[in-house]
């Protein structure tokens, strides 16, 4: 079936207002959306509740609006990025499947879902949680159709994160844990990209002391996010696929760093829109969707030969100075701060890099 994408602006905390103008106005129904990835404005951290009130807001507008029971709802992947510094506004792209026409003969966006098997406190950045997202997104594949892994240009993932009362039950049970509650964030979504990259043949199975570690493997259309809400790897994936229909197309690169504009426009030449040798926002001329971009402190601490601070920054975390500054790099690349940015970004791209991933609108 075709895909149908739009961005919505989340006006407050619990604002699913966008989601529901779409459906009424007959872009989508409610029944026919299968996937949300948004940023809300939280901290970002492991008490970020924004989180989940933006994903009950969602869901509720969908259980108003559809026939789906309370169950079959939970059930749609939602993942959403907390934390909006700078002038990344909070925002939400939500996907639906429907028999929307348009380019038949043509390799167009189509996307899978899967749940993982559940993840244990003692899984967390182990081998364990590798094989487990491994197999989530081979199912994922299979949900969109596609069969070979190079059609593949977007993962998004959710993955639990430790909290004290999960460290808890790992020690009731005997078990040990891989890191501490804080640091678990990153080592959920680092050893989640570690889990892409084996599925889809970037790199072969790691070996346990590499997790988040060496940083030179790593996925290129990675993009995972950890938080409290679930005990699964919540994986949604896209790609493109001859006579899907439709009229989006997706594609990818890589920020090599912080300031490389090139690599957002890589990404959305890579999706299929044509652009001149030094493009600028106009020239997107509305066909863009989003972007949805990882980044990442260099814990190298450099720029381009130049001397970085904010991993030595003590009153504010690194996360928070990388999104901020790749959020206004983007921002002014595509001529819109509703962008999606996300941190913690190990084994997703190269050293102070990220994934960049566009969606574009190609008409019929």
């Amino acid at each position: 079936m075709a895909v149908e994408v739009a961005k919505v602006e989340l006006k407050s905390v619990q604002d699913a207002s966008g989601l529901e103008e779409r459906i009424l106005a007959g872009q989508f129904t409610a029944d026919q959306v299968v996937a949300v990835v948004g940023k809300t404005e939280g901290n970002g951290g492991v008490n970020d509740f924004t989180r989940l009130l933006a994903d009950h807001a969602f869901r509720r507008v969908l259980l108003k609006h559809g026939k789906r029971g309370e169950a079959e709802v939970a059930t749609i992947p939602m993942v959403w990025s907390g934390g909006c510094d700078g002038v990344i506004t909070p925002h939400a792209t939500v996907f639906a499947r429907n028999e929307g026409k348009g380019s038949a003969d043509k390799s167009r966006l189509v996307i899978g879902t899967a749940m993982s098997a559940e993840l244990q406190p003692e899984d967390i950045g182990r081998l364990r949680m590798v094989e487990v997202v491994a197999e989530g997104v081979k199912a994922a594949m299979k949900d969109a159709g596609i069969e070979d892994s190079k059609d593949v240009h977007y993962v998004q993932t959710k993955t639990p994160l430790l909290t004290i009362e999960w460290v808890e039950n790992a020690k009731r049970r005997g078990k040990t844990v891989a890191c501490e509650v804080h640091d678990s964030m990153g080592v959920s979504n680092g050893t989640t990209g570690l889990g892409i990259a084996v599925a889809l043949g970037e790199i072969p199975m790691p070996r346990a002391e590499q997790i988040c570690k060496d940083l030179d493997l790593y996925s290129s259309v990675a993009s995972c996010s950890s938080g409290v809400e679930l005990t699964r790897a919540q994986i949604v994936l896209m790609g493109n696929k001859a006579s899907a229909g439709g009229r989006y197309r997706i594609g990818h690169s890589v920020m090599k760093d912080a300031l490389d504009l090139d690599g957002i426009y890589a990404a959305i030449r890579n999706a299929g829109l044509e652009l001149p040798d030094r493009p600028r926002a106009e020239d997107l001329k509305g066909r863009l969707v989003n972007c949805f971009i990882k980044s990442e402190a260099d814990h190298r601490g450099t720029l381009r030969g130049r001397r970085q601070i904010m991993l030595d920054d003590s009153d504010v975390h690194h996360h928070r100075h990388s999104k901020a500054a790749v959020g206004g790099v983007a921002a002014a690349a595509i001529g819109d701060p509703a962008v999606f940015v996300s941190v913690d970004a190990m084994h997703q791209g190269p050293h102070g890099g990220g994934p960049v991933i566009a969606i574009v609108d190609l008409g019929g």
